[in-house]
């Protein structure tokens, strides 16, 4: 399965709105089971995950009978969850739970299992958990065929999706907007490099049936690829900002050259300050503007991000990261322009990790897309200690998914939009070529400031030449803007910038970062 395959499905779902195509399973005592009932907790998971990495990878992709591989897209669509087949129906339930069929891009069989008092439980295919409209050549499928996937939803709305876990290792939440849009991954493995990158797939889950007055809801999950297994639990609880801890016991079977730990894909096409692919008659597409960074040291990073000409990859090192997210700042419907997906409204993601995470590096990779269902945005921590073989290697944290974070840099002011475009002073002839940039601030003490405050640009370029600064009161939002033309050299690798405002010697905003890249000295207009 290649990466193209699995977002484009995801984000075409998301991008539509679109039904998808799912089936439920009825509540235990109506449904099937498989198999025999097993104790289960999550100790024998790392178990079972430890025993599975000692054995050679098998991969049961596309192990499904031809008529469901050849689905055509307009056949699955038809494939309708029956919402009286839910999962956990029973009164005083918060939860629900349904299932993902399998076919068309989700050609993988994925075990779903449900947990009550410590004992587990495989819930069988049944296909009159469906129905079905137009051409369906689906014939007699066996009780052990499995899902692709699941989804919750929560009392407050049982017809609205809570979260989902559909396609490899890859599931998404929403907040209090109930507006699905980034995804997060159980790991990310060689993203980035100049091969073919890994995709581990979460190959069974098990629902813990959350009991009456509930409102947390716990998730277990086996991991398997051919360079690692794992084992991880969710302890999911919905909320203004949907909160999830998460748990992971990986046990490599090789060595592993670019691990990502609580990776995050996300989409960005076209910005304020990225307009490459500039045919659209939205004014911007994206589900996330920007990383946003609390460093060990506690200096808070903001990273907007870009559709480059080409594959970038950037690392910011760290020690002890506080936290590392792929956020949506920019909630303005007039900026988008987008009322069939409303792309202000999706989420963003934070991760906060649970204890020492140590040496490594927040890693950022940007793909070029002309395509709004292609998620070319990922974010990841890569330790700077390497997995070693046949070893337990524990890592937990938390994702808040929503619209404001639990962190922010509360005495400083934020980013609030990049803005680049062509160089030079208007009215003047330009003689040389230049780039622009304009970076707004709001928020922390700016609105405070006396208009005698000596506010200071600190501006800080790998190369080039830097000129026509200025920082001004910007009273449209209470803040200020900062400004600068960057004058490259004959280079055309990428340059570093970094920018913050300050008052004497005391910080005012976070730290700007940006990665330039100017085009080739014959396309440098005046």
């Amino acid at each position: 399965m290649d990466r193209r395959s699995v977002l484009k499905m995801a984000g075409a779902l998301s991008l539509y709105g679109l039904p998808v195509p799912a089936m439920l399973v009825s509540r235990l005592a109506q449904g099937k089971t498989v198999g025999k009932a097993r104790a289960f907790d999550y100790a024998w998971l790392k178990g079972h995950a430890r025993t599975l990495a000692s054995r050679p990878y098998q991969d049961h992709q596309g192990e499904l009978p031809a008529s469901l591989q050849s689905l055509s897209w307009d056949d699955y669509q038809a494939i309708q969850f029956r919402s009286d087949k839910s999962l956990w129906q029973e009164p005083g339930s918060a939860f629900h739970a349904q299932l993902f069929h399998l076919g068309l891009y989700f050609q993988r069989p994925v075990q779903i299992y449900e947990v009550i008092d410590g004992t587990a439980r495989e819930l069988a295919y049944d296909r009159d958990y469906f129905k079905y409209s137009g051409k369906q050549p689906l014939g007699d499928l066996p009780d052990d065929l499995g899902y692709a996937g699941f989804r919750l939803q929560f009392h407050t709305n049982f017809k609205l999706d809570l979260a989902a876990f559909l396609g490899a290792s890859y599931f998404r939440a929403v907040g209090e907007e109930m507006q699905y849009g980034m995804s997060a991954r159980g790991l990310a493995i060689d993203t980035g490099m100049n091969r073919d990158e890994e995709f581990p797939a979460f190959t069974a889950f098990w629902l813990e049936k959350p009991k009456a007055g509930d409102t947390r809801v716990t998730v277990y999950a086996l991991l398997d690829s051919p360079s690692t297994t794992g084992a991880y639990v969710f302890d999911i609880e919905p909320g203004r900002n949907m909160v999830m801890d998460i748990s992971a016991a990986l046990y490599p079977r090789k060595s592993i050259e670019r691990l990502g730990i609580a990776p995050l894909t996300s989409m960005y096409m076209v910005g304020e300050n990225n307009h490459r692919v500039a045919d659209d008659w939205r004014p911007e597409i994206h589900d996330s503007d920007g990383l946003a960074l609390w460093t060990g040291t506690g200096e808070w990073i903001w990273r907007p991000l870009s559709n480059p000409r080409q594959l970038r990859v950037n690392s910011f090192l760290d020690q002890n990261p506080r936290g590392f997210g792929l956020l949506q700042r920019d909630r303005n419907f007039d900026h988008y322009q987008d009322d069939g997906v409303f792309y202000n409204k999706r989420p963003s993601v934070w991760v906060e990790p649970v204890g020492n995470w140590g040496k490594g590096s927040v890693m950022l990779v940007e793909i070029p897309t002309q395509d709004e269902t292609f998620d070319n945005i990922v974010a990841f921590w890569n330790p700077d200690s390497p997995l070693t073989p046949g070893k337990e290697h524990l890592v937990s944290y938390r994702l808040n998914w929503g619209d404001t974070m639990p962190e922010s840099p509360y005495q400083l002011a934020t980013t609030r939009a990049t803005r680049t475009g062509r160089g030079g002073v208007v009215g003047r002839d330009r003689r040389y070529f230049s780039w622009r940039f304009a970076i707004d601030f709001a928020g922390g003490m700016l609105d405070m400031l006396g208009p005698d405050a000596k506010v200071e640009e600190v501006i800080t370029a790998s190369r080039g030449k830097v000129e026509i600064t200025s920082a001004r009161p910007l009273h449209a939002i209470n803040g200020y803007r900062a400004m600068f033309d960057l004058v490259p050299d004959d280079s055309g690798e990428p340059i570093d910038l970094r920018v913050y405002l300050k008052l004497d010697d005391q910080p005012l905003t976070e730290t700007w970062v940006y990665q330039y890249t100017p085009p080739p000295l014959g396309e440098r207009t005046t």
